[in-house]
């Protein structure tokens, strides 16, 4: 039969044709497949189908990181901040405490424990500062590019800093006051969607579990927005430190305590469940973090929400700044936030 079969191609030479041109053209299809390309070139096969929910495609996360915050809800990255801005921030921090500066509608915060001491002050006396956009000193940590590079994965090209802190958590003074109740970012802000939003959180020293470092609870953005009070605490509870109540809901076993090095920085979704502990060392506990959103997030009501008694304290605080006057919680936002780059669209 072969003798035949090759008797027979050569009395048809369209046969061979043939075959020959659909083996290329079978040869030309497999060269094509990404599937082929990865595993001549000893790459991982990336699947172009995968649709990832809480980042976006860029140059800057690689499909790992982008696949373990999907997972998990946050990212750490390791000496992304150089000590030289941390050592001019914290030196800024100072000036602030020592009342050398001041900036416009920035909150200065105390200790409940610390606040009730007539003997405390300066550096030792304030425990946070918050939204400091309207400092160019401090706002420069927002715009590192450093930093900024990993936000855009996270909000898109049009990048809002919404909220900013400096945190300085002081040595416990058995009261346990200096730990922050495990909460949910997304329970203060007045703007939507919640996957546009990301925190970056910078290490300013070395942070550990007995200074007090932060925990979350991976997994925890999937669901949603829980509702949040002051936690009942003996020894009292810091001005604005809501707390989730229905606790018991979820598995302490699963926290991960984020031990991290100066200048390391974690990237976390606003639905993430956190908080951080008691600060059980003699020092202050340094951190700097902002909060970003795409600036095409729009402002949401609230009232009628979980969220309303939140709303209605921050408005109380402002109209008492204010002298008496009603101002509404978007533009307490409007006027505390300041674009980043790109474009400012909604917010």
């Amino acid at each position: 039969m072969a003798l035949n079969d090759e008797s027979s191609s050569r009395k048809n030479p369209d046969i061979v044709i043939n075959a020959v041109f659909h083996i290329n053209l079978i040869n030309d299809h497999l060269k094509q497949s990404d599937k082929l390309k990865a595993l001549v070139n000893n790459r991982p096969i990336v699947s172009h189908q995968r649709h990832l929910k809480y980042s976006l495609a860029n140059s800057k996360l690689s499909d790992e990181q982008r696949q373990f915050y999907e997972d998990n809800g946050f990212l750490v990255i390791k000496n992304l901040v150089d000590a030289e801005y941390l050592d001019k921030y914290k030196r800024r921090f100072q000036m602030v405490c020592a009342k050398q500066i001041e900036i416009p509608f920035m909150t200065v915060m105390k200790d409940v424990a610390i606040a009730k001491s007539e003997f405390v002050e300066g550096e030792k006396a304030i425990t946070k500062i918050q939204d400091f956009c309207l400092d160019d000193e401090l706002f420069e940590y927002c715009c590192l590019p450093a930093i900024v590079d990993y936000v855009k994965a996270f909000t898109g090209p049009n990048v809002m800093a919404m909220h900013t802190m400096l945190i300085n958590k002081p040595p416990d003074p058995g009261t346990r006051t200096s730990r922050h109740p495990l909460h949910q970012d997304l329970y203060y802000f007045p703007f939507r969607p919640a996957d546009r939003i990301v925190c970056a959180w910078t290490a300013m020293e070395r942070i550990t579990r007995e200074n007090g470092c932060l925990v979350v609870l991976p997994g925890s953005h999937k669901g949603e927005l829980i509702k949040h009070d002051y936690p009942k605490w003996e020894g009292g509870v810091n001005k604005m430190y809501y707390g989730i109540q229905e606790l018991d809901k979820f598995n302490k076993a699963d926290l991960v305590h984020l031990e991290m090095e100066r200048g390391d920085t974690v990237f976390f979704h606003p639905i993430l469940i956190h908080g951080s502990g008691t600060n059980r060392t003699s020092g202050f506990r340094k951190a700097i973090s902002c909060h970003y959103a795409a600036s095409e997030c729009e402002y949401i009501e609230l009232d009628g929400t979980i969220q309303e008694a939140v709303k209605l304290e921050v408005e109380g605080i402002a109209k008492k700044r204010a002298g008496g006057a009603d101002i509404d919680v978007v533009e307490i936002w409007r006027s505390k936030s300041r674009l980043v780059c790109g474009e400012r669209i909604s917010l």
